[in-house]
């Protein structure tokens, strides 16, 4: 007996065998999700007309900015002063129908300004109690206009926030909106009075995208749509629940 003949012997296969039956309603499932994956990506190609309406010549830092806020994470705006940072967040708001908060952070700007604090309340029967009131981080989109020209303590308020969508005062938790996103913006050029981000925080960001200067053509854009009766306004074109 050899070894061949102690291995067990493969059968052919049979041709006329019928493949094994589809899943019921496999077909229906999959076009159900290729027609909702047209109906996302017309809305985002709406989105993105209506923002490119506004801002003229950053169609790069418009996609960019899109992407790191569909993928849920947070981004650093890094441009020289006039180039549509705080108009591309304020459009950005009202667009993607969000609820949007701007903060101008300064040297004299303290954590509790971001975030809340508890304050002393007495009701109508003289009794007394710490109230909490919430700070402009309770929001979906965080504008974080010249972030660096806080202090490192200021800059650590957004820390848990950006982390973990939530913020911890006097030992309580207190859940931020969902979605949750931070859009800082920062200047390059002038470094006297800011503060370079931490590394801590740097990581907390997806994307840091650089403006630039646009071109000829799209100065000339701009100059026509802001120099008429009236500035163009966006409209809103997605939801909260849509993203």
């Amino acid at each position: 007996m050899t070894i061949s003949d102690a291995l067990p012997h493969a059968t052919a296969p049979d041709e006329t065998r019928a493949p094994p039956p589809a899943a019921p309603g496999i077909d229906t499932g999959i076009a159900g999700d290729i027609a909702l994956a047209d109906r996302l990506g017309a809305s985002l190609r709406a989105a993105r007309a209506e923002i490119g309406r506004i801002i003229h010549g950053q169609g790069a830092v418009i996609d960019q900015t899109l992407v790191s806020i569909l993928a849920g994470g947070h981004t650093l705006l890094v441009g020289a002063p006039g180039l549509g940072k705080t108009k591309l967040v304020t459009t950005l708001g009202i667009v993607l129908g969000l609820d949007a908060r701007r903060v101008q952070f300064t040297p004299d700007l303290m954590p509790s300004d971001i975030t809340g604090s508890e304050i002393l309340d007495e009701d109508e029967h003289g009794h007394r109690s710490f109230r909490f009131v919430r700070g402009p981080v309770f929001c979906q989109l965080l504008m974080a206009d010249e972030i660096n020209r806080a202090s490192p303590r200021t800059q650590s308020a957004l820390l848990q926030a950006m982390q973990e969508h939530r913020v911890a005062i006097a030992g309580t938790d207190h859940a931020l909106p969902s979605p949750f996103h931070v859009l800082a913006t920062q200047n390059p050029i002038e470094q006297e009075g800011t503060y370079p981000l931490p590394e801590a925080q740097l990581d907390r960001f997806m994307l840091q995208i650089p403006l630039t200067f646009p071109d000829a053509a799209a100065e000339r854009t701009m100059l026509l749509a802001t120099t008429g009766a009236e500035d163009a306004a966006p409209v809103p074109v997605l939801s909260d629940r849509a993203l």
